[in-house]
C-alpha cells in the first residue's frame, strides 16, 4: 500500500512523525510536507508560493527517513507528492496528527483538514487527524504532548480506509482525539457542529494605528454543552470520545432546489 502523509504545522513536527511511525505498519509512507508551520491555510492554493522540493534525511528513534520538504501550503504539498513524488498514486492521503483539535464550521480554515479534501479532490481516500491541545501547544513542536493515543486511532481509521470503501458521498474521514485519550477510549461518529467553536479576537489597536501589523486572534466560542449532542465538538469536549466526522466535497446546501428557486423567483 502507498501511504502519502502530510500535515499543516511543517515538517519537523512531532506529530507528523507520530502518524508517520504509525502508518508504516500498513505500507510505504512517503512524507510530503510544508517546509514551514502553516496552519490555518485551508485548503488555499496560492500562485505566490514557490513550489520548492527540498528532499531531507530525518532520524526518527535511530531509523533514517528520507522526506520533502515543499514551500507551499498543506495542500500543495499533497498536489506535489501526487504529481511530482510519488512513482504510483496513492492508496491513501493522511494529514496530521495536528496539533489542536479541528472541530465545528471552522474545519475549512484547518490546513489539516484542507490537505485531506485536495487528496480527496484527486480522488483518492483521505484522512484528517487532529488531537485536541490547550491554546498554548497549537503553534508548537513540544515534546509535552503524547500523540501516542492518536497515532492508535490514526492506524485504526487509514487501515478501515484501505480495506473499505466509503459510501459515495464520503470523500474524506476527520478524526479528532480528545486531550487525555488513551488506545481504549471509545469512538463514534458525528457530524459537524453548526456553528463556531472558535471565536473571532479583534486586533488591539486603534484606527490609527491599522498601518501597523496585527492578526484576528481567536478565543472560546460557547460552552460544548450547548452544541449538538451528535456534533464532533460534543464528543470531543464533553463526553471525551474520539470523533469521526465523514465530509463531503459537495457544499451544496441540503434544501429542496425548486422551492429555492420558486422563492428567488418571487416578484
Amino acid at each position: 500500500m502507498q501511504i502519502l502523509l502530510t500535515n499543516d504545522d511543517g515538517i519537523r513536527s512531532p506529530g507528523l512523525w507520530a502518524a508517520a511511525e504509525a502508518l508504516s505498519a500498513l505500507g510505504w509512507v512517503t512524507v510530503v510536507a510544508p517546509r514551514e508551520q502553516s496552519s490555518g491555510m485551508g485548503r488555499s492554493l496560492p500562485p505566490s508560493s514557490s513550489g520548492i522540493i527540498v528532499e531531507e534525511t530525518i532520524t526518527v528513534h535511530g531509523q533514517p527517513w528520507k522526506v520533502y520538504a515543499v514551500e507551499g501550503t498543506p495542500a500543495q504539498a499533497v498536489q506535489h507528492g501526487v504529481l511530482e513524488i510519488m512513482d504510483a498514486p496513492p492508496d491513501l492521503v493522511v494529514s496530521g496528527i495536528n496539533y489542536g483539535e479541528n472541530l465545528a464550521t471552522g474545519v475549512t480554515v484547518s490546513g489539516t483538514v484542507g490537505a485531506a479534501l485536495e487528496g480527496a479532490a484527486l480522488g483518492f481516500p483521505a484522512l484528517a487527524v487532529s488531537l485536541e491541545t490547550p491554546k498554548n501547544y497549537h503553534l508548537s513542536y513540544s515534546t509535552e504532548v503524547d500523540f501516542s493515543a492518536a497515532a492508535h486511532f490514526t492506524r485504526y481509521f487509514a487501515e478501515r480506509l484501505l480495506r473499505t470503501p466509503m459510501p459515495e458521498d464520503v470523500y474524506a474521514l476527520k478524526v479528532d482525539v480528545p486531550w487525555r485519550a488513551t488506545t481504549e477510549t471509545a469512538w463514534r461518529v458525528t457530524r459537524l457542529a453548526r456553528k463556531r467553536y472558535y471565536r473571532a479576537i479583534p486586533p488591539q489597536r486603534s484606527r490609527a494605528e491599522w498601518h501597523r501589523p496585527a492578526t484576528v486572534g481567536y478565543g472560546p466560542g460557547d460552552p460544548p454543552e450547548t452544541f449538538d449532542p451528535q456534533s464532533d465538538v460534543y464528543a470531543v469536549r464533553v463526553d471525551k470520545v474520539v470523533s469521526v466526522t465523514p465530509l463531503s466535497l459537495d457544499l451544496t446546501s441540503r434544501v429542496d432546489l425548486k422551492t429555492l428557486e420558486r422563492l428567488l423567483s418571487q416578484a
